[in-house]
């Protein structure tokens, strides 16, 4: 999975990336530090891993991962090349999902780039620049199929729904809400990697005071999440400079600080299960003396796709899985007395993968 990171210059974006990737981007309390887009590889916290490895005394435990591109912070005027200009957008077109950082603290000691703090505005304005990144896009591919359009059916379809969309995007709606028709526009409008068309996931970044209430006392935060509702969208607070903080700590530190302050989980936690929740994501497992892993897959998926996330040649040769629920696993203590209690499946190619399944794939190549 990869996500991009967007959001106004000072509203947090760049402490948060380093906090979820301690991958050390430049931050400072000034717009336009982080230059070149910043990646970093994030491993998914599941303490189902480390339970399966011990039974399995696995030489390796591999968890699943998220990509996080960081970019340049957005003004309003970017599309017309105002501060940095929207030159760095490219790098978030392949992303999964966009993570929309919004600032909904107060806070004289850090600027904000409009002069005051107002969270639709700021949603607004970058949902702006988005749109008129895709118009782009949509221009480009306009000039390119007009040529052709007029010796080719097909081609003369698609500029039409080109042209549609387009003008779906010119009146300021984002093009997740445009309505496609058939298969054929479905297949085109996906090549397009519109920026507007991505899910998205706001991070409502909240002083250190709002965060043992999700922000539920904090106004700009119930904005943010009004806004969220009408675009269905997820919402998740967080305190960025906290995360910071949380990032500096080993597993036990890290417990006793996140209930110190009255939390549960922290924020990499919280994103990560809006991410998957929004984008429909579930982990299966697999178990051994190798290696444990966790795999991720949409929900939905069938064993023999399942099984081609680990090898085009699984899917290719799938004979059958044999399927155990982790917790009836552990609960065993070992795969044969999960079998001699009949916990553990034998299932088909019309087997729908569940969240938490440890799967042995049998396969014939």
């Amino acid at each position: 999975m990869k996500l991009g990171i967007v959001g106004l210059p000072n509203v947090g974006k760049s402490t948060l990336f380093n906090s979820l990737t301690k991958a050390g981007a430049e931050s400072a309390n000034y717009p336009f530090c982080t230059i070149d887009p910043n990646v970093g590889i994030v491993t998914v916290p599941d303490e189902r891993l480390k339970k399966l490895g011990d039974l399995y005394q696995s030489k390796k435990v591999t968890p699943a991962v998220i990509e996080f591109v960081d970019i340049a912070g957005l003004v309003k005027g970017a599309s017309k090349g105002e501060g940095l200009g929207n030159q760095f957008l490219s790098n978030i077109r392949e992303v999964d999902a966009i993570v929309h950082v919004v600032r909904c603290f107060e806070d004289s000691n850090i600027v904000h780039v409009d002069g005051n703090i107002n969270p639709v505005r700021d949603i607004e304005t970058i949902n702006l620049e988005l749109i008129f990144s895709d118009i782009e896009i949509l221009e480009r591919r306009i000039a390119k199929t007009s040529k052709g359009a007029r010796m080719d059916k097909n081609l003369a379809k698609e500029l039409k729904l080109l042209e549609r969309v387009k003008l779906h995007l010119e009146d300021g709606k984002l093009a997740k809400t445009f309505t496609l028709e058939d298969e054929d526009e479905e297949l085109w409008f996906k090549e397009y990697n519109l920026l507007t068309a991505k899910p998205v996931i706001y991070a409502a970044n909240v002083a250190e005071d709002d965060l043992a209430e999700d922000g539920a006392g904090n106004t700009f935060v119930q904005e943010v999440r009004k806004n969220a509702a009408q675009e269905e969208c997820e919402v998740f607070v967080i305190c960025a400079q906290i995360e910071q903080e949380i990032a500096e700590l080993d597993e036990e530190e890290k417990a006793m600080f996140l209930e110190e302050l009255g939390l549960k989980e922290s924020g990499l936690e919280k994103l990560i299960k809006a991410s998957y929740s929004l984008l429909g994501l579930i982990s299966y497992l697999t178990s051994g003396e190798d290696e444990t892993r966790a795999w991720t897959i949409k929900r939905g998926t069938k064993a023999p796709q399942a099984a081609g996330k680990i090898h085009s040649d699984f899917e290719r040769g799938f004979i059958r899985a044999e399927v155990v629920n982790y917790q009836d696993l552990l609960d065993c203590g070992s795969l044969s007395a999960a079998k001699d209690k009949g916990l553990v499946g034998l299932e088909g190619k019309e087997y729908v993968v569940k969240d938490g399944d440890v799967i042995l794939f049998r396969f014939n190549v």
